[in-house]
C-alpha cells in the first residue's frame, strides 16, 4: 500500500497518508482496513489491487481515496468509540471479580469437561478398565449446552444455531 499512502499525500490527503501507513501491527489495523476496503468499493477494485491502481491509474485511485476522506473523521470516531466501548467493558469484566466473573470460564471449561467426557475419556476408561460406565444421555448433554450458550452468549445465538441446524435437516 505504499504507492496508495504515496499519492494521498502528493494528493493533500494527509489523514489517509497516516492511516495507511500505519496499517500493520498497531491498534488501527481495523480503522486501516475499513479505509482500505472502503477506497476499493468506490474505485471498484478488490483491496489487495489497490497499490496496482494507484500506480496504473492514479486519478481513479484519487478520486476514490477523496469520497473516503470526507468520511474519514466520521470512521475515526467510531472506531475510537468502538476501542473506548471495549476498555470499558474489559474494566468493569475486572472490577467484578469473584463469582460474577469466574462462572464465565468455569463453564466454559466444565462443558469442555463434559464433552471430552462423552466422546473420549468415557471410552477410554471403559476400554482400558474393561468396565462399562453409563454415558450421559445425549439430550442432556445438548440441552445443558444450550442453556450456557443462552446464559453466556445470549439467546441470540441458541436461535441461529437451532435456526441453522434445522435448515439443515430440511
Amino acid at each position: 500500500m505504499s504507492a496508495l499512502a504515496a499519492l494521498a499525500l502528493q494528493s493533500g490527503l494527509p489523514l489517509i497518508r497516516s492511516i495507511l501507513q500505519n496499517k500493520l501491527g498497531d491498534a488501527n489495523g481495523a480503522l486501516a482496513e475499513s479505509v482500505l476496503v472502503a477506497i476499493a468499493e468506490r474505485a471498484k477494485v478488490k483491496p489487495e489491487d489497490l497499490d496496482a491502481l494507484a500506480e496504473a491509474d492514479p486519478p481513479k485511485a484519487l478520486d476514490a481515496m477523496r469520497a473516503v476522506a470526507e468520511m474519514t473523521p466520521e470512521l475515526i470516531a467510531l472506531h475510537v468509540k468502538g476501542l473506548e466501548h471495549q476498555n470499558a467493558l474489559l474494566m468493569a469484566e475486572q472490577e467484578e471479580g469473584g463469582w460474577k466473573s469466574a462462572w464465565r470460564p468455569a463453564g466454559m471449561w466444565f462443558l469442555l469437561f463434559l464433552w471430552a467426557w462423552q466422546v473420549v475419556i468415557l471410552h477410554v476408561l471403559n476400554a482400558i478398565f474393561k468396565i462399562a460406565l453409563p454415558p450421559m444421555p445425549w439430550d442432556q448433554l445438548i440441552y445443558f449446552s444450550g442453556l450456557y450458550m443462552g446464559l453466556y452468549m445470549g439467546g441470540h445465538t441458541v436461535k441461529d444455531m437451532v435456526t441453522k441446524f434445522t435448515e439443515a435437516r430440511k
